[in-house]
């Protein structure tokens, strides 16, 4: 895809700071990569995976008053509206799961700061994002504006419903976590052969990173990868599915 103007990552020099701090991380989602390999299967992640995180610029979608360092610390950060940017290691692992192809087209459900939607948009195609929020929508798609990166579609609305218009979509990936069954529109919505990646599980419970594969007959079949900690999915259009 052409870019108007090269994404902001490629323009700017990165303070030295900045530059070694985002090695550092890389080194910290490799070791943790290893770590977890007995419960997810695999003992490194993609080039295409930990390139993106080495390019996507973490501190422009942090909190403004949050320091460089914690910008860069592997662990989450509250964002605001009762939402949190998630932990490095676990964007990398969920964005590596998807085995995602260049040409893919992506629908996230929940952009938040938009730290994940960047990701995602050096890795895949094009990326459908959602969010209900207005205040984070509308900051995220500011953040990723400034950053120049053209291959995202953004959405204000309830991600648990999808995005019918764009479907199917070669992977979901939700990053909130729904308690059980995952939203029927999202399985629904992945073409044959998609992968979907969501945390199942109450607020105050166990969660579990689910990953789901649609096989070429529209079966699809899931399986747990590890325990994790999300804020909840909140959708209108769950009433009554929850169990």
């Amino acid at each position: 895809m052409t870019h108007a103007h090269p994404p902001a990552d490629e323009t700017r020099t990165l303070k030295p700071e900045a530059r070694s701090l985002r090695a550092n991380l890389v080194r910290t989602i490799r070791g943790e990569a290893r770590s977890s390999e007995p419960w997810t299967g695999r003992d490194h992640f993609s080039k295409p995976v930990l390139s993106a995180i080495a390019r996507v610029p973490r501190e422009d979608f942090t909190p403004k008053d949050a320091p460089l360092r914690a910008a860069y610390a592997n662990r989450p950060m509250p964002i605001g509206c009762g939402q949190t940017i998630s932990q490095p290691y676990i964007v990398a692992l969920m964005t590596d799961l998807l085995n995602l192809k260049p040409t893919d087209r992506v629908l996230e459900v929940g952009t938040g700061s938009g730290y994940q939607t960047a990701v995602l948009s050096h890795v895949a195609g094009m990326v459908y994002t959602i969010e209900r929020h207005k205040l984070l929508a509308d900051t995220a798609r500011d953040a990723l504006h400034l950053y120049g990166r053209k291959n995202i579609h953004f959405r204000l609305g309830d991600g648990a419903l999808g995005w019918a218009e764009y479907a199917p979509f070669d992977a979901v990936m939700v990053t909130a976590a729904a308690a059980k069954p995952i939203p029927p529109a999202l399985i629904e919505q992945l073409a044959p052969g998609g992968r979907l990646i969501i945390p199942l599980g109450p607020l105050h419970g166990p969660q579990m990173l689910t990953l789901g594969v649609k096989d070429r007959a529209g079966k699809f079949i899931s399986r747990s990868i590890l325990p994790v900690a999300f804020v909840p999915l909140v959708s209108d259009g769950l009433s009554g599915l929850e169990n």
